[in-house]
């Protein structure tokens, strides 16, 4: 008798210190949240963890683009947040984000028959090339605009039309 009522206890106990362990759990689980990097891999993937080492492992790495595209979209509301306390100083900044906003407007596509030209390599990019419209410099024009100026298309070939 003595046997059953003291593995009872001990049973008991051990149930009690599980409960109070999976209770206290949630209190220390909330900094490591605090704590949490996330980041998308190149194939798509979402990924979240402690930090970015080892990250997408098997999904061709991290994509820095869409991290650093998800980071000014956290970091813009923020920025409306501040100017709009000042009102003064708010109407000065707003003329200098639209001509950024334009260039990078510019940069999805030149239009029907605009190639994309690299003004620092000499080199034309078609539309549905890689580097069309996404070298540091260049500007968009038609092909026979960049052919006359001296560029060459992309690995010497003209667009298909």
């Amino acid at each position: 008798m003595n046997k059953i009522l003291l593995s009872a206890v001990l049973v008991s106990s051990f149930s009690f210190s599980a409960y109070a362990q999976t209770a206290a759990a949630p209190a220390s689980s909330a900094p490591a949240k605090a704590a949490m990097v996330t980041a998308v891999c190149k194939d798509g993937t979402p990924f979240s963890g402690a930090t970015l080492k080892g990250a997408c492992r098997g999904h061709g790495g991290v994509d820095k683009k869409a991290a650093a595209a998800s980071a000014s979209a956290a970091a813009a509301p923020a920025a409306a947040a501040a100017p709009a306390a000042a009102a003064a100083p708010a109407a000065p900044a707003a003329p200098a984000a639209k001509p950024a906003a334009a260039a990078k407007a510019a940069a999805p596509g030149g239009g029907a028959g605009q190639v994309w030209v690299n003004t620092s390599t000499k080199v034309y990019h078609c539309p549905g090339n890689r580097y069309y419209g996404k070298t540091k410099t260049g500007e968009y024009m038609s092909e026979a605009d960049a052919q006359a100026k001296g560029f060459k298309g992309d690995h010497g070939k003209a667009c298909a039309k």
